[in-house]
């Protein structure tokens, strides 16, 4: 920095434990201003809410009468006053490439382009297309009514706020629009909250009191199946649609958010505690999906299994008061048949 006359350094927000630690090191480590800029979300995290929220619906009106504020368009961009006069040098990213450790035993994802230029296409896609019908068909896996932009987002090829502004000038139906505004906004926001207001997101010690309660009530049920984590891996399970759900993840780096939760939940019945099937499905979502290693994705492991910014339900065995999923009511909702085969052929 000093080589450059570096007078600041800005860095974008994230709620994981990993990235704070690394921006705590660098602060200790310069002498410059360093600022912090929540670009990860539309409403600051610490903004929208000072502390953890316990559902979404204490969330929702805080967020919502915020947006007002915060979804606004971008400013144009403007030219520095002063212009950078030296050359830049030309990256070689095989070498850096060579520097890292990367696991090469999961195979590179081939049915999704990367790029901005393919997040705005996607998204136009997604409003020319999907949009419309996106409450009828986003919980259907056999149907491709979901955006599928949380890849661009994780990596930061599209912003948040981008994508909430194209579809709030879109003129579709408001009943689709508010059904993706309140799954896009208010719960991929909370678990931003979820993360950053409670250490424990990746532990069944962040779970609520009274899903630990029920859970460890319900420890001692009979389990007819237990799998290892590598029958798991290797989608060797008995049931037929978990297995689909697990090859696809496998091979096109994402699962639909139904299928997500339905695959969570029963690794729960098949592993001996709460604590081995969170971490086992936090594992396999982090090494597979694209938007792995993400608040969403801790937070959809930590509802399925934990009941984070859930209820309790009626009590049943093994998932004791936690919101419980079956292969019949998947049968209700969806052609499980045509969803194994459309995993099959991918």
């Amino acid at each position: 920095m000093s080589e450059y006359h570096v007078g600041v350094l800005i860095t974008d927000f994230d709620p994981l434990r990993i990235k704070r630690r690394w921006k705590e090191a660098i602060a200790g480590e310069i002498h410059i201003p360093f600022y912090e800029v929540d670009a990860h979300k539309i409403v600051p995290c610490w903004t929208a809410s000072p502390k953890g929220e316990y559902a979404a619906r204490t969330y929702r009106p805080k967020v919502r009468r915020a947006l007002t504020e915060f979804l606004e368009e971008f400013p144009k961009l403007k030219r520095h006053p002063f212009p950078w006069n030296e050359d830049a040098c030309e990256i070689d990213w095989r070498l850096i490439a060579g520097s890292l450790e990367v696991n090469t035993s999961v195979s590179e994802i081939s049915l999704i382009t990367p790029g901005q230029r393919a997040a705005r296409e996607m998204l136009n896609h997604f409003l020319a297309h999907k949009l419309a019908r996106y409450n009828e068909m986003r919980n259907d896996p056999t149907l491709d009514g979901q955006s599928s932009l949380s890849p661009y987002l994780h990596f930061g090829q599209i912003s948040a706020q981008r994508m909430a502004l194209e579809v709030e000038k879109s003129t579709i139906d408001p009943v689709s629009k508010e059904a993706f505004l309140e799954e896009f906004v208010v719960r991929r926001e909370l678990s931003d909250n979820f993360c950053f207001y409670n250490s424990n997101y990746d532990s069944v010690d962040g779970f609520p009191s009274w899903a630990q309660t029920t859970l460890e009530e319900h420890s001692g049920d009979k389990k007819q199946h237990i799998y290892s984590l590598e029958q798991f891996e290797g989608a060797e399970t008995h049931y037929v649609l978990w297995n689909a759900a697990q090859m696809e993840i496998v091979k096109a780096g994402k699962m639909h958010g139904y299928m997500r939760m339905y695959w969570a939940k029963k690794i729960l019945v098949w592993t001996e505690t709460p604590a081995d099937a969170l971490r086992i499905a936090t594992y396999l979502n982090d090494r597979y999906e694209l938007d792995g290693r993400d608040p969403n994705g801790y937070v959809g492991c930590a509802w399925s299994i934990g009941g984070v910014h859930d209820r309790a339900w009626p009590s049943r065995p093994v998932f004791g008061k936690i919101r419980y999923m079956s292969y019949q009511g998947c049968r209700s909702k969806f052609d499980v048949d045509s969803y194994i085969q459309k995993v099959h052929n991918l």
